[in-house]
């Protein structure tokens, strides 16, 4: 195995919930050195949310493998001065403290970059560090509903949130790109370039086409529960044994397919309510009750196998449950074991590949596992690390 793309790099990160160590687990995937930085009393509060994965939250397992937990009290004078020695020796300091934390640790972006020039900071926040709502707290439930995409999401009776924690991972994602650009750009050059994220302004670009469609014609996509709101046939329809198979039809040869060979309606491919994509969009629920009539007379396997044989993309709508179990996670070997401090659980490799690379996928810490030997290396000896722990420092 060639060594891990970001091996010798340090990652310190200030973190707690989804959006910053989503960032510096796929940090610590490429082989980056994370040293989680929690609080003594409990910890990233993620530990908490649950306790479904051997007594541990479902959150902290995906999110923290292959981390360093250090317990550390950044209010205390002593807390500082740790985390000064362990400044000096990172390339890269992460944190999603809350509105005006940073600057009352003395983590501020200006502070940092005065004392530390080749750190690279990266702040994550909720609505930006400058603006009108600089102060806010916000939290990915929040954020979706103040994109719109709340108003985008359910059904025409009713709103939903999307199931999982987006702008938290679009956040993560942004941060974890800018921080290899900056990496890079600190080799190149020899600038440390700050990196700065926003939940809002991640999941805000990640709104653009509905943006755009709503600017431009004066009215936002219709919410239409699993259909596409621009495209159609584009959604999920039951089957007679009861399962749901969404199809999706992208261009006038799928739909022409479509018709011919799973529809058995041959004429409908010229009909002008259903001849452009426009149309069908215009004419949705006359077409939806059409492939809806078809479909409910096919149990779900034999409609797969027309529109396999016809060319249309499809997909059965699986329980999560069902997606454990899915065959492409299987014959790809997508599995491997990690250690948790609860027992063994399988995790999902990474999602990106790099040829000859093997991700690192090292267990999920116990809350301060590694302080004694973080601080051993920072310089502190036993009875230096016995005070610290008697002073709640650590």
């Amino acid at each position: 195995m060639s060594e891990r793309p970001l091996s010798g790099v340090t990652v310190v990160s200030v973190e707690q919930a989804v959006a910053a160590p989503f960032a510096t687990r796929q940090l610590a995937d490429l082989g980056a050195r994370v040293v989680k930085v929690e609080r003594p009393d409990g910890g990233d509060f993620a530990r908490r949310y649950d306790t479904t994965v051997h007594g541990e939250s479902s959150y902290f397992v995906w999110l923290n493998r292959s981390k360093e937990s250090l317990t550390l009290d950044l209010k205390a004078p002593a807390g500082r001065e740790v985390m000064e020695r362990l400044l000096r020796g990172a390339d890269v300091l992460v944190h999603n403290l809350a509105p005006g934390a940073a600057d009352r640790l003395g983590l501020a972006t200006r502070e940092l970059t005065g004392r530390h020039s080749s750190l690279i900071p990266c702040t994550i926040s909720g609505y930006g560090t400058t603006g009108p709502w600089a102060d806010r707290k916000a939290y990915d439930l929040l954020v979706q509903a103040q994109t719109g995409l709340v108003s985008l999401t359910g059904t025409a009776r009713e709103t939903a949130r999307v199931g999982v924690s987006i702008a938290d991972i679009a956040a993560g994602m942004y941060a974890h790109t800018g921080i290899l650009t900056a990496l890079y750009t600190r080799a190149t050059t020899g600038v440390a370039r700050p990196v700065e994220v926003s939940l809002f302004e991640a999941l805000a670009e990640w709104l653009g086409q509905p943006a755009y469609y709503t600017r431009h014609s004066g009215t936002q996509p219709p919410r239409i529960g699993t259909h596409h709101a621009t495209i159609a046939p584009y959604g999920a329809f039951p089957a007679a044994d009861g399962r749901e198979v969404l199809l999706a039809v992208q261009n006038e040869r799928e739909w022409a397919a479509l018709c011919e060979q799973v529809l058995r309606r041959p004429e409908l491919v010229a009909d002008p309510r259903f001849a452009t994509g426009p149309a069908r969009v215009a004419h949705r629920a006359e077409l939806n009750a059409i492939v809806a009539e078809r479909l409910a007379a096919l149990d779900s396997g034999p409609a797969s196998r027309l529109l396999d044989a016809a060319g249309i993309a499809h997909a059965e709508v699986n329980s999560v449950q069902r997606f454990l179990d899915h065959p492409v996670l299987a014959g790809r070997q997508r599995w491997r074991w990690v250690r948790t401090p609860g027992g063994r659980v399988p995790a999902l490799l990474p999602p990106v590949d790099l040829a000859g690379v093997t991700p690192r996928m090292d267990p999920v810490p116990a809350l301060g596992e590694h302080t004694g030997s973080i601080l051993a290396e920072l310089g502190y000896d036993a009875a230096a690390v016995d005070g610290l722990r008697a002073e709640g420092v650590v």
